[in-house]
C-alpha cells in the first residue's frame, strides 16, 4: 500500500493556551489556526478561552474580542458584520461559512477555526483569493448589451423576467461553496467553481443581458464547467442559502438546448 506523509514544515503543531481570567464563568475554548510566513514556523494551533459574558453571541465576536484584548497578532478578515460582504469566510466547526453569521452557542465543546479549505493561506485565517477572483473575471460579470438604454430611464423587465435572477444576484463572493466542491480542490486551476458558474448564468438568466451566445461559448470547456458532478456540497454550506449546483445544472440545459 501506498504511504503518504506531509512535509514536517506542514504538519500542524499544537500552540498556546491563553487561559481567561479566574473570575469567568461561562468559559468557551476558541482552537484557531495560526501561521506566519515571516517567522518560518509551522502552522499550529492557538486555544483561546473566552468569557462569554463579556462576548458578543457570534464567532466573529469572539474573533474581534481575542484580537482586541488577547493576542493582537491575530489576522482575519471581516467589515460590514451583516452577512453581506463575505470578507469573514472561514471554516468555523468543520463547516465554511460566515464568522459574522455563526452563533457560538451551535456549537458543542470547543470552536474550531480554520482558513477556507484548499486555499493558500497569507496569514492566520487569511486565504489567497487571487485566482478565486481572476476566475470571476474571466466570466464577465457586467451587463453586455448592444441596444441603447432609454435616454434617462433604467433597462426595463417584467416582473417575470425579474424572478429569473432570483437566487442568484444574491451571491456574496464569500467562496464558501466553492472551497467546499471537491472538484474545485482538485482541478481548481481549470475548473471554476460553484461560485464564479453561479454568477456566470446570472448574467445569461438576466433579460436584459444580449450577450448569453458569448457566455455559454466561454463555458463550452471540458474543465470550466463539467467538472461539477453535483455532489451539493456548495448547496449545503452557502451562508445565504442559495444553489449553486441548480445555477450550474441550468447552464447544462442550455447547452444542451442551443445544439437540438
Amino acid at each position: 500500500m501506498v504511504e503518504f506523509t506531509l512535509p514536517k514544515n506542514s504538519r500542524v503543531t499544537e500552540g498556546r493556551l491563553l487561559k481567561a481570567s479566574p473570575d469567568a464563568k461561562r468559559l468557551k475554548a476558541f482552537k484557531i489556526y495560526r501561521w506566519n510566513p515571516d517567522d518560518g514556523g509551522n502552522p499550529r494551533v492557538d486555544t483561546y478561552e473566552i468569557d462569554l459574558d463579556a462576548c458578543g453571541p457570534m464567532v466573529l465576536d469572539a474573533l474581534i474580542k481575542i484580537k482586541n484584548e488577547i493576542d493582537s497578532t491575530l489576522t482575519f478578515r471581516r467589515s460590514c458584520r451583516e452577512g453581506i460582504c463575505g470578507s469573514c469566510a472561514m471554516n468555523i466547526d468543520g463547516t465554511n461559512t460566515l464568522a459574522c453569521l455563526k452563533p457560538i452557542d451551535e456549537i458543542k465543546g470547543a470552536v474550531a477555526i480554520n482558513p477556507l479549505p484548499h486555499m493558500p493561506v497569507i496569514k492566520d485565517l487569511v486565504p489567497d483569493l487571487t485566482q478565486a477572483y481572476a476566475q470571476y473575471h474571466s466570466i464577465e460579470p457586467w451587463l453586455q448589451a448592444e441596444t441603447q438604454a432609454p435616454p434617462d430611464a433604467e433597462r426595463r423587465q417584467s416582473q417575470e423576467e425579474r424572478a429569473q435572477i432570483d437566487g442568484l444576484w444574491e451571491c456574496i463572493l464569500c467562496f464558501c461553496c466553492t472551497t467546499s466542491c471537491p472538484s474545485y480542490w482538485w482541478n481548481g486551476d481549470r475548473y471554476l467553481g460553484p461560485a464564479v458558474l453561479m454568477a456566470a448564468y446570472r448574467w445569461i438568466a438576466d433579460s436584459r443581458d444580449e450577450n448569453a451566445g458569448h457566455r455559454l461559448d466561454a463555458l463550452q470547456d471540458p474543465f470550466k464547467l463539467y467538472r461539477c458532478h453535483t455532489i451539493m456540497n456548495c448547496a449545503e454550506t452557502c451562508p445565504k442559502g442559495l444553489n449553486p449546483a441548480k445555477a450550474i445544472g441550468n447552464i447544462k440545459r442550455l447547452m444542451v438546448e442551443r445544439q437540438e
